[in-house]
């Protein structure tokens, strides 16, 4: 893979790729999952991820669904809009392990629900839903959580093992979520996670 001057980086932290170079999109397209956060996320998952079935619903560089592969999931699905990330994931998933990534091009709110209850419903895998929608900051994006907030609400699938979200700190997410519950949060200054359980 090439790496253009000053091009932003993060690597797979532990697992089968570990040190594995992951590029990110431009930082003004797309904020990247702390190492930290990373770090903490897969620790409460530990074994749990192996054999899984992995979700990335706001894509980007595909740096948390990666570390998922390098971990033990079994497969990994990525959803990302923005065409200039969805390269840059595109070429991420060729650098770990493309015959377990799925990358689908277009709108989570359009593409999440239909993935879930088309050919995901019916796996005897466990799924792991991770959402890291961008924050509301830009122009167009208040909503977001809310319509976020519904695509949980309106899962019917069973084999949902975790839904964890990423998001800013002094938002505070619902108790309930449709089928879901939250049970836990952990905050690492501005940004959060958030997860529920069904």
């Amino acid at each position: 893979m090439k790496f253009k001057k000053n091009n932003p980086v993060t690597k797979i932290i532990a697992g089968a790729y570990k040190g594995k170079i992951l590029n990110l999109p431009a930082l003004d397209i797309t904020r990247s999952s702390k190492s930290i956060l990373k770090e903490s996320f897969f620790n409460v998952l530990q074994f749990d991820i192996i054999d899984t079935v992995f979700i990335e619903a706001f894509g980007g560089s595909g740096s948390i669904g990666l570390e998922a592969i390098s971990r033990g999931a079994k497969e990994a699905y990525f959803i990302e809009i923005d065409k200039s990330s969805y390269k840059t994931l595109q070429q991420n998933c060729q650098e770990i392990k493309p015959e377990s990534c799925v990358t689908i091009f277009g709108d989570t709110f359009e593409k999440l629900p239909s993935l879930l209850n088309s050919q995901l419903s019916a796996l005897d895998s466990q799924l792991i839903l991770y959402i890291d929608p961008p924050f509301d900051f830009r122009d167009g994006m208040e909503d977001i959580y809310e319509k976020t907030y519904n695509i949980v609400r309106d899962i019917e699938n069973d084999n949902i093992m975790l839904i964890t979200f990423e998001h800013m700190t002094e938002l505070d997410l619902p108790e309930v979520l449709g089928k879901f519950t939250k049970f836990k949060t952990k905050k690492f200054g501005k940004s959060s996670l958030t997860y529920y359980r069904m």
